[in-house]
């Protein structure tokens, strides 16, 4: 028996612990879906910076839960069990999902951001993926199209969404030249959807192998920003002037200090995606003149998550991955 209408009342799941800022793999029960959820085997869960996050001082806004938690929020898996309530699934779809939970869906700040006061974050306010089965809003689902791999799509559900959003939401037209700063995890997903779009790509990174992988995907140019001291003045005579869009994936703020150099004049975005811990400052002249223009993107919704998961499988953006088994979950955290 696989463990669900079985003999099998528990399951395993890798969980962080408050009291000792460390993950222990620890006996819980299986979760049982509420009218609106499904529960699901999980195929795959991917780890995010973001969870790393939780290891480090918590002065991002972090809303931790209950203690332990089970840690993870970003998934694919096989549907097992319907709730009550659920239309369109069927036990058997293999589906991808997003992390929110307790979500009203109809206010604006839920339909629009999935932010509210109520709104839990699995993997932080609530358990989270790295375990066995998972119970998830059937409003935050999707059944994967035929194109994707059940394990191969778990970090398009958040690394996915969250570059394709980033490159997309600029809205620039074929032809146009986008740099994307941080050619890693998020970076070079961005690098696939921005050439799927028709843009013209410049990589930057402080780490060659990375901008090497951005090659592979189709950058048209690339420049360590650490080692090459002339990267501004080639990124502005290749572009004849600045990139129409500069996307930040990294949580560096000297990168988003030095992206309005490379920017167009009057014309350009600084899109912003990554985080970093320390705050961020702009020239208001900057800004108020239009000398370039910032934005960010929301990395995951309801409303926006088909259109990533679906362009994704068209153009068969993939996520590079290397797999390990539950127990291997410190490793992968040491490795990040």
């Amino acid at each position: 028996m696989d463990g669900v209408n079985g003999t099998m009342k528990t399951q395993k799941a890798q969980q962080y612990d408050a009291r000792d800022n460390k993950l222990h793999l620890n006996e819980i029960e299986i979760p049982k879906p509420r009218p609106h959820e499904l529960l699901v085997k999980v195929a795959c869960a991917s780890l995010c910076h973001s969870d790393v996050m939780m290891f480090e001082p918590n002065d991002q806004g972090l809303i931790l839960g209950k203690n332990p938690v089970t840690i993870g929020h970003e998934a694919t898996g096989v549907v097992k069990e319907l709730g009550s309530d659920v239309q369109n699934f069927k036990v058997g779809d293999k589906v991808g999902f997003l992390p929110a939970s307790d979500c009203c869906l109809e206010c604006e700040p839920c339909v629009k951001t999935c932010v509210t006061g109520k709104q839990q974050m699995a993997g932080f306010g609530v358990d989270g993926y790295f375990q066995e089965y998972v119970v998830v809003d059937s409003r935050c689902s999707m059944v994967l199209p035929e194109e994707l791999d059940v394990t191969e799509a778990a970090p398009l559900f958040c690394a996915g969404v969250t570059a394709y959003h980033g490159v997309d939401d600029c809205k620039l037209k074929p032809g146009q030249w986008m740099a994307i700063i941080g050619c890693g995890g998020l970076g070079h997903m961005g690098v696939q959807y921005a050439k799927a779009m028709g843009l013209k790509v410049i990589g930057l990174d402080v780490v060659d192998d990375q901008l090497e992988e951005a090659k592979v995907q189709g950058a048209d140019y690339v420049f360590n920003s650490m080692t090459d001291k002339e990267y501004v003045k080639k990124i502005l005579e290749i572009t004849n002037g600045g990139v129409d869009a500069a996307v930040n994936f990294t949580a560096s703020k000297k990168a988003y200090d030095d992206a309005p150099q490379i920017i167009r004049p009057a014309l350009g975005i600084l899109m912003a995606v990554g985080i970093p811990r320390q705050p961020l400052t702009f020239n208001g002249m900057d800004i108020a003149m239009g000398r370039f223009r910032l934005m960010g993107s929301n990395n995951g919704t309801p409303a926006n998550m088909r259109p990533a998961i679906e362009f994704s499988a068209k153009h068969g953006v993939k996520p590079h991955l290397t797999t390990y088994v539950l127990e291997d979950l410190p490793k992968m955290i040491d490795i990040m």
